[in-house]
């Protein structure tokens, strides 16, 4: 089993590796065509190969020795993750056990911290300026939980976790999560695309510090709102539902395969309220005429995504400088154009799922530089009004996997004023 095993992932590894596509596509790409394996084999597959990912620096450090393909040095690396050493060992020839048991025998300590926690140069040096950076770069190394939110409309949180208590959902050991009134936490791989209470739309798979975004936002019957990045529609059900399915919500997108992948989501939810819309990346007149209209905007802007490298650890290897500097040129661009649609009055939330100052706090303190018609509000205050357990410092969201069990999170909530000559 275990020398299959080994081919297996190797082969995986080797379509990843050459970073054309995201890695759980390309994963998921490689097992359509191997129908054949089951689902404990599906697991075991992609185990090791996340965990190849999570470590690939050090892993790779560690096939520069023995002999043979490095490749397949990796694919072994990995499933010792997954299987005891008796397992393992049945499918290697002697010289790759001496190997394999020389190279764990490694203190990882010995290793410079880039090699050991495997970060590529850059992104370790812009992790060391940040606040206790080795307990988030170790949190970010684990693989996640599994966070799903219930929908407000069709069920409240109690009942769902007695529900999956009673069912077999038991076994993934539901728990609440610790801040958000609407998450329950789950461990594992639970299958759950094929639970009836999803398919019915009385769960949603959503991180617990997405559906915080929600409570920032602050949704009310009867408002207008845009989720001006809607994508595959996550937060945009959320503020719906809360919304008690009244009102508009709009959910902008400038990509329509993006919008499409919504709308059975949409369709389960139970909502009347959202009006998908593809917009162009500039000068959109849908745009144009709503300016000033809204009464609260979302912008969960396209960021590198390093704060969910607990479940995208390829993004570590697929991001670089350079494309974080274009990443930043578009989020100051959409901070610009979605701003325009608030109302005077309303709220601004500009969220991202990194970790790194130049894509959180340093957009915001430009963009408050340049448009004095807004003011940041203190968000540790605005979050108490729906998650009551979640303290924070400062004015903005700030969610880590070390310091929260969440994946990594920032959001800013800012207020567009009302002209002096409205208030007189």
């Amino acid at each position: 089993m275990a020398a299959v095993r080994i081919d297996q992932v190797r082969s995986v590894l080797g379509e990843i590796l050459q970073w054309e596509y995201p890695a759980d596509a390309a994963l998921s790409h490689w097992l359509r065509a191997h129908p054949k394996l089951g689902s404990r084999d599906r697991g075991e597959v992609a185990e090791a190969v996340f965990d190849v990912l999570r470590h690939l620096r050090r892993y790779r450090h560690f096939a520069e020795s023995g002999f043979g393909p490095a490749a397949r040095r990796l694919a072994i690396l990995g499933l010792a993750s997954v299987f005891s050493k008796d397992v393992l060992y049945a499918g290697l020839h002697e010289g790759e056990q001496e190997w394999l048991a020389r190279v764990q025998s490694i203190d990882p300590k010995s290793l410079p911290r880039a090699v050991r926690d495997s970060l590529p140069d850059w992104l370790d040096e812009r992790l060391a300026k940040l606040d206790d950076p080795d307990a988030l770069i170790e949190a970010l190394n684990r693989s996640a939980p599994l966070d799903v939110r219930i929908n407000p409309l069709k069920t409240d949180r109690a009942a769902m976790l007695q529900k999956m208590r009673e069912g077999g959902a038991l076994r993934y050991d539901p728990e609440p999560t610790p801040y958000s009134p609407w998450g329950i936490r789950l461990q594992g791989r639970p299958p759950v695309n094929r639970w009836p209470m999803f398919e019915n739309g009385e769960i949603e798979v959503q991180d617990e510090g997405s559906q915080i975004l929600a409570a920032l936002v602050g949704p009310k019957r009867g408002e207008m709102i845009i989720d001006y990045c809607a994508g595959a529609g996550g937060k945009t059900l959320l503020i719906g539902a809360l919304m008690r399915s009244t009102g508009r919500l709009y959910a902008f997108d400038v990509s329509a395969a993006r919008l499409a992948r919504a709308k059975p989501r949409l369709a389960r939810s139970g909502l009347s309220n959202v009006v998908p819309v593809v917009i162009s990346a500039d000068n959109d007149q849908r745009v144009k005429r709503l300016s000033g209209k809204a009464h609260r905007v979302l912008i969960d802007a396209p960021c590198s995504g390093l704060g969910t490298l607990r479940r995208n650890p390829d993004l570590k290897w697929r991001q670089h400088p350079e494309s974080l500097a274009e990443l930043q040129k578009v989020q100051a661009r959409i901070l610009k154009q979605a701003s325009r649609c608030v109302a005077p009055g309303g709220r601004l939330v500009y969220a991202t799922c990194s970790i790194l100052p130049e894509e959180n706090e340093q957009q915001i303190e430009v963009f408050l530089a340049e448009h004095p018609d807004f003011k940041l509000l203190d968000a540790s205050k605005i979050v108490l009004d729906r998650c009551e357990n979640l303290t924070l410092d400062g004015p903005y969201l700030s969610m880590r996997p070390d310091r929260h069990g969440t994946d990594g999170f920032f959001a800013a909530v800012l207020e567009r004023s009302v002209p002096s000559e409205t208030l007189a």
